[in-house]
């Protein structure tokens, strides 16, 4: 029999990249008691992994657990980035509800449309929290007329269109109903939680069944199942068999090691947990996200949407260049190839192929920021490789065409900038779809475009915008290709000879282009060191020193001045290189090169090309 389990709520924070979810959930956290009085909690808790806290954005979905007035409300901390979409869609499956964050400036945006489309057809309860209600130009009532609208343009029932709105900021941990109450603290928005949000239902006395929708992992115990009980209970030691609704002949049988409850940021070990708990389970080593624990007796799969699948694809290389093997701890194709499959224990939105060079891996990711974070990850933890420049997966239809994957692109730009990027994504087979005015000043745009079009897009919108133009984007699916792309127009300054750069050879060098390096900097032939704003490549030599005379001229040398170098990321070297070049990453430096190295080579592979266009 169907019953409701009263004591628990489970509840997803979805947003926008950054309109403050994980400093909604840093305020419950502290106000919900779990941590001591004195203790020293840092800002934005839940984002645990460096990278996230240095960008500022979540990249894994996170659980947590917090009390209130007899209640545990387990919440789930969801990215709001597009390229990590495939987090958000499989966590909601645990949850009842969700509270929607919509940023009381900004206002809807285009992933606060993607992640309560997710919701919404799953049929989840939504809470709205307006925050950053005290910033000086907040428009929480407009906001709020906004978010209404998107509610109808989705479709939303008449129950989700009658949902509560609250009235927050995060930061200075206050919530309200309506916008003239006293500024307290989060209580009225825990409460209606508690009150809104559906209990979690289920069947105690039935068989186990119990999905996964996520997966952790832990070096001293392997792989981490995490999802809610949906029937029965599971125990420590049970037998169970697992099965998978995508996968009809899987049937494996397997036994509960640990299992584990959230409280606060840790994970509690417990011996039993029944219907609508969210636990996470270790010591069964083959588990994946969307398999089902059952009862021997009867195993019945839990229907289960499929992952998205990636739309572009790296090649991640053993480093070959002449400096190969000085800055790095891992440099061989073995620790390459383990550290890649390693991050399959994690990352399901992540493709890795072996391909006919055993020094070479083919990585498939769903967007440039989800490729470039591992990138960044690994070369954090000391590894030293090499990456081509993405390109898109292609797909073919049954008449064997060829099909492209799309992007909706949405751009916040000042109007004054409107003409250069509409000339820009029209020359990348972009076609605007929309123009509309939008807050402060700006105008916002609507591309349907390819997603190779947005390939080494972000520099040059950038740069064209003079960084004040914002870009949002979303996959949306699959359409005829749309024909060639040249993705870049200018030319790069290449290293002639190996040696050490002096300022009289880039003081020369200079004139041709925008110089990517220093004086003092190891160089080798065939290495990018600048930019040509002209279509061709140009070979430099960048280690010459000046002949010596014998007059002798105190302030001849002197009165050499470089223009400082392009400091480059690694987003902007990514989004530079072309498909003849590769990016050598190190610990300690990212280094622009030909694929070929060799000028003569390099010339012949050329000609062999433009004979056979």
């Amino acid at each position: 029999m169907k019953m409701k389990r009263e004591d628990v709520r489970n509840v997803a924070i979805i947003a926008h990249v950054d309109h403050g979810k994980t400093t909604l959930v840093d305020a419950l956290l502290k106000q919900s008691g779990i941590f001591r009085e004195n203790q020293e909690v840092m800002e934005r808790v839940m984002d645990s992994n460096d990278i996230e806290r240095e960008r500022g954005i979540t990249i894994l979905s996170k659980n947590t657990a917090v009390h209130y007035s007899g209640t545990k409300i387990n919440i789930i901390d969801t990215p709001g980035h597009a390229d990590f979409g495939g987090e958000v869609e499989r966590v909601l499956k645990m949850v009842n509800g969700v509270i929607l964050v919509v940023d009381a400036y900004e206002g809807v945006m285009p992933q606060t449309k993607f992640v309560l489309r997710k919701a919404l057809e799953l049929g989840l309860s939504v809470v709205t929290c307006i925050n950053k209600i005290d910033r000086p130009e907040a428009r929480p009532q407009e906001v709020e007329e906004e978010v209404l609208e998107l509610l109808m343009d989705l479709d939303a029932s008449e129950e989700q269109l009658d949902c509560p709105f609250i009235y927050a900021s995060a930061k200075a941990g206050f919530a309200k109903r309506e916008l003239e109450d006293e500024e307290i603290d989060m209580g009225p928005l825990f409460r209606t939680v508690i009150d809104h949000i559906p209990a979690p239902e289920g069947d105690s006395d039935a068989s186990t069944q119990l999905l996964i929708s996520t997966i952790d992992y832990n070096e001293y115990v392997g792989r981490i199942g995490v999802g809610k009980v949906d029937n029965g209970r599971i125990r420590v030691n049970q037998e169970c068999v697992i099965v998978n609704h995508h996968d009809p002949d899987k049937f494996r049988k397997v036994k509960v090691g640990k299992l584990y409850e959230y409280e606060g940021l840790n994970k509690v070990e417990v011996q039993e947990a029944t219907i609508g708990a969210i636990v996470a389970i270790s010591g069964i080593t083959d588990i994946h996200i969307g398999d089902t624990l059952c009862s021997p007796e009867s195993p019945e799969a839990i229907p289960f949407q499929k992952i998205s699948e990636p739309t572009i694809a790296m090649n991640f290389m053993v480093n070959d260049s002449p400096l190969a093997g000085q800055e790095g701890k891992f440099v061989t194709s073995r620790h390459l190839r383990e550290r890649l499959f390693r991050e399959l224990n994690t990352d399901v939105s992540l493709r890795v192929e072996e391909t006919d060079s055993p020094d070479c891996f083919k990585v498939s990711g769903r967007g440039e920021l989800h490729l470039s974070v591992l990138i960044e990850n690994m070369r954090r933890e000391g590894f030293e490789f090499a990456v081509s420049k993405a390109e898109v997966l292609y797909h073919f239809d049954e008449r064997n065409h060829k099909l492209e994957p799309m992007e909706i692109a949405y751009v916040d730009v000042p109007e004054e900038f409107t003409g250069a990027v509409i000339q820009k994504l029209t020359s990348r087979k972009g076609e605007l779809q929309g123009m509309s005015p939008a807050n402060g000043g700006y105008t916002r745009l609507e591309f349907a475009i390819p997603s190779r079009g947005l390939i080494g897009y972000r520099g040059e919108f950038m740069t064209d915008t003079k960084g004040n133009g914002i870009m949002n984007t979303a996959f949306d699916g699959y359409a005829p290709f749309k024909g060639e792309l040249s993705y870049r127009k200018t030319g790069s300054l290449i290293a002639y000879e190996s040696g050490e750069s002096i300022t009289y050879g880039l003081f020369n060098a200079q004139e041709r282009g925008s110089l990517f390096i220093g004086p003092g900097i190891k160089v080798y032939s065939g290495m990018v060191i600048g930019q040509n704003p002209k279509a061709e490549d140009i070979e430099i030599n960048v280690c010459k020193t000046k002949k010596l005379t014998n007059t002798r001229s105190s302030s001849a040398d002197e009165a050499l001045k470089l223009t400082p170098p392009r400091d480059m990321s690694l987003e902007q070297c990514l989004d530079f290189i072309d498909t003849d070049e590769l990016l050598e990453i190190t610990p300690s430096n990212l280094r622009i090169r030909k694929k070929i190295l060799d000028p003569t080579l390099r010339k012949r592979s050329s000609l062999t090309k433009k004979s056979l266009a």
